[in-house]
């Protein structure tokens, strides 16, 4: 499980997902959310700008990231 620290209140998913090295660039990450291969807290979410916040738990790709 991947940690991230999140400065402030929150971090856009999209952001997130190319912070976390887990996409190369923010079209890829648009992409891999329109196309449902995200999960937020255990649900698909199609939201791009969805604001994960500390607590959330984000997956892709059998990857797990957890806001902290």
């Amino acid at each position: 499980m991947i940690e991230f620290k999140i400065e402030g209140d929150f971090i856009p998913m999209i952001q997130l997902l190319k912070a976390a090295n887990l996409v190369q660039t923010g079209g890829e990450a648009q992409i891999v959310v329109d196309e449902g291969e995200v999960k937020y807290n255990g649900e698909v979410d199609y939201r791009k700008r969805l604001k994960v916040r500390k607590g959330d738990l984000v997956e892709f790709r059998g990857q797990k990231i957890k806001a902290i």
